[in-house]
């Protein structure tokens, strides 16, 4: 099934609404995982590195039928590599073991408070997108402040902001202000690593439709606006979660999921953390 929906990032970049993500994927499982993930349709890759698998990722890339102007890598700095000449170096590291000599989309992954660099790590994301290294970039789990100081101290808006959310963790505040501002809001941890899949209210809905409970959440983040990147290294699994445009959800289940918010973190404090 090739058919998937698609966003158009605030710089005029379309990106895949529907990614394969690689977080807590081993080295040894990554390539074969991502291999399938394009197989079956995806076209959209989303690694890190603090994920330790973008060669893996890059190699699949590099040997998929799949032409390479189809497919969306994004990747990531890490909280090490805060700073402007850090950043750099850290790019030319990462587009190496990507084998890639532009990437899609550059994110800052966190902004790490502590260290206070986040601004000047912006800063060389920007020299990046301006030198046509990368398509876009972005940043990962930055909390309005965050977003308000690098825009100010820039200029420059993030295209993306990938933060998580699930249906216990609905980010609303946030999810405005990304709208307010033209950023994209990108979910990690989709389905609150598994523990979703067994509430109640996700498994009636699931029923309803003749769906499983991960299509059910899939398919509401997708129905808010959301880019979302489900990981799996089950082909089954894979196949599972890109099945996603053939239902939808009505108005009642939008509100019955909704109802699930409880601001609950399975991951760091963003302001925390870093």
């Amino acid at each position: 099934m090739k058919s998937m929906n698609t966003i158009t990032l605030n710089n005029g970049v379309t990106m895949p609404q529907l990614g394969f993500g690689v977080f807590q994927v081993s080295t040894e499982d990554t390539y074969d995982a991502v291999t399938e993930a394009l197989r079956v349709g995806y076209r959209s890759i989303d690694t890190a590195t603090a994920y330790r698998n973008e060669e893996p990722v890059g190699r699949a890339v590099a040997d998929s039928p799949v032409p390479r102007d189809e497919v969306f890598v994004t990747t990531k700095l890490w909280n090490s590599d805060q700073g402007y000449d850090e950043a750099l170096r850290a790019f030319d590291a990462s587009a190496g073991r990507l084998g890639l000599d532009r990437v899609d989309l550059y994110l800052v992954h966190w902004p790490a408070p502590k260290q206070d660099r986040y601004v000047d790590s912006w800063r060389a994301l920007g020299k990046l997108y301006a030198d046509g290294r990368v398509r876009a970039i972005g940043v990962s789990n930055f909390q309005p402040a965050h977003l308000e100081r690098i825009v100010e101290a820039t200029g420059e808006v993030p295209a993306v902001n990938q933060v998580e959310l699930h249906p216990r963790l609905q980010q609303a505040e946030l999810r405005a202000f990304h709208a307010r501002h033209g950023i994209a809001t990108e979910a990690w941890s989709p389905l609150a690593q598994g523990a979703l899949l067994s509430e109640q209210v996700i498994t009636d809905i699931a029923d309803k439709h003749g769906r499983t409970p991960a299509q059910v959440v899939l398919r509401w983040h997708l129905q808010l606006g959301n880019v979302v990147i489900p990981k799996s290294v089950t082909p089954s699994r894979i196949a599972e979660n890109f099945a996603l445009f053939d239902f939808e959800l009505d108005a009642d289940d939008m509100g019955r999921i909704e109802g699930l918010d409880r601001g609950e973190r399975t991951g760091p404090d963003p302001d925390a953390f870093g």
